[in-house]
């Protein structure tokens, strides 16, 4: 373990595998990023700012993946639908219905909060989702972009300032 941490502690080396980790920590894998940026920044509490720096690079791009995988599974699922109901607007039945009535009440939701609800997205369990959620109500990107990256490094900023102020 301690051999582990010492290659971590490379900044060639760690600092790549913190985005690494940062960017599939955001997806919609079960994996968190803060293990190893706090570990990171334990052996090199010099470099905390670039160890923020590339964790929110990282996970704001693994957010925008996920937006844009909304936006795929949105068009990917109206494709079907019109295809399913032979190329004329498609009867509101089934899958299409329950879509629709999920996606109004969605939207709805969107409209009121808009992008700013993704100042959200470094929360556990739904802070991914909202991502891929945003991208399927086809929120503006650029807005939905700065809220993403803005939440991110509040969050890293809070954690490494907490960890160092106790820890380090």
């Amino acid at each position: 373990m301690h051999s582990l941490l010492g290659w971590l502690a490379l900044p060639e080396v760690g600092l790549g595998a913190i985005f690494l980790i940062s960017l599939l920590a955001s997806t919609l894998l079960p994996l968190g990023s803060e293990p190893a940026l706090l570990a990171y920044v334990a052996l090199t509490p010099a470099a905390v700012w670039p160890a923020i720096g590339v964790a929110t690079l990282g996970n704001t791009l693994g957010g925008v993946l996920t937006y844009w995988m909304g936006v795929g599974a949105h068009r990917a699922l109206a494709g079907r639908a019109l295809r399913d109901s032979g190329g004329q607007s498609p009867p509101c039945v089934g899958i299409v219905q329950q879509t629709e009535r999920w996606h109004l009440r969605a939207q709805a939701l969107a409209q009121r909060f808009g992008a700013p609800v993704l100042l959200f997205s470094w929360l556990p369990l739904v802070g991914d989702p909202l991502c891929g959620v945003a991208g399927w109500l086809r929120l503006p990107f650029g807005p939905c972009l700065i809220y993403i990256a803005a939440g991110k490094f509040a969050r890293y900023v809070l954690i490494c300032g907490v960890f160092i102020h106790f820890f380090v």
